[in-house]
């Protein structure tokens, strides 16, 4: 992964290109009929239950539209809510609560839906060592706010993006002319070029699995699309020489499954791309 110092910058990114885009030369709903030195108050209001996310976000929004807004926290990241709970209270400009609610909202919505999903996810394998990984099956733009809300809801970040990991799948491998290939030209790439990246590479079956071992050089192998006994023996061909994850097609039905064949990791594109959104509201009060 990223550093905190990226990793906030990319945070900084959404929230000045959101803002950009959403007030462009002006809120002139709000300006049209509230005066610049009217005060306000307004209260963030769920209508749903689940886990909330996004409670830091909203924080830094609020700064970033106006640093004399106050933020009065009753809920924190991470813990549930319900119908009728009351996160908290942000008093200041009148004009600029109006300015900064619909980012605030549409990030809180999201990333709450994910970390709640995430967190379903996290519970359906207690008791096993597995732990959940997110994929870069994201929002654009909105990443770095996504792959918080994983973490949120107890789940593990996976890369960032496509240059802090090497990931060699199907597509890579066909290209590159085979397995042995692919992960001897990335060797040499990354030798040359001076780079300290981890490895990971796709398998499609067993065969495969065997090939990439034979490499001696990979971090971590991604079984896709395994069934379970392929999974199972998989894992015990591995051993203790890498890591090892399960992805395609895993759902809630089937996750706990995969699990307990011993993998490593379970990543899952469904807890960024396949949500709905938590039912929020910032209500003058």
């Amino acid at each position: 992964m990223i550093s905190e110092e990226q990793f906030q910058k990319e945070l900084d990114l959404i929230i000045a290109n959101a803002i950009r885009e959403d007030v462009g030369d002006g809120d002139h709903s709000s300006l049209a009929c509230i005066p610049k030195e009217a005060k306000g108050k307004a209260k963030l209001l769920v209508k749903d239950k689940g886990i909330i996310a996004g409670v830091e976000f909203a924080k830094m929004v609020f700064a970033y539209v106006d640093k004399e807004m106050i933020i009065e926290t009753f809920i924190n990241d991470g813990e549930k809510v319900e119908y009728g709970d009351v996160v908290f209270h942000v008093s200041g400009s009148s004009q600029s609560i109006l300015k900064a609610e619909r980012l605030v909202l549409n990030a809180m919505q999201r990333m709450s839906a994910i970390a709640t999903k995430t967190n379903h996810y996290v519970n359906l394998l207690e008791g096993t060592s597995t732990k959940v990984l997110d994929t870069r099956k994201t929002t654009p733009g909105l990443r770095a706010a996504e792959k918080w809300a994983v973490k949120i809801g107890g789940g593990e970040n996976h890369r960032f993006a496509l240059y802090d990991m090497i990931m060699l799948k199907d597509n890579h491998i066909d290209f590159a002319g085979g397995i042995t290939q692919a992960i001897e030209k990335t060797k040499k790439y990354l030798k040359e070029n001076n780079k300290d990246l981890k490895i990971i590479v796709e398998a499609r079956d067993i065969e495969e699995v065997k090939e990439i071992l034979q490499a001696n050089f990979v971090y971590r192998i991604l079984l896709d699309n395994f069934t379970f006994d392929m999974t199972k023996e998989a894992v015990a061909l591995i051993g203790n020489t890498c890591l090892t994850e399960s992805s395609g097609n895993i759902n809630e039905n089937t996750i706990r499954e995969y699990a307990e064949c011993g993998v490593n990791y379970i990543s899952s594109g469904a807890l960024t791309h396949s949500v709905y959104n938590m039912d929020l509201s910032l209500k003058a009060i």
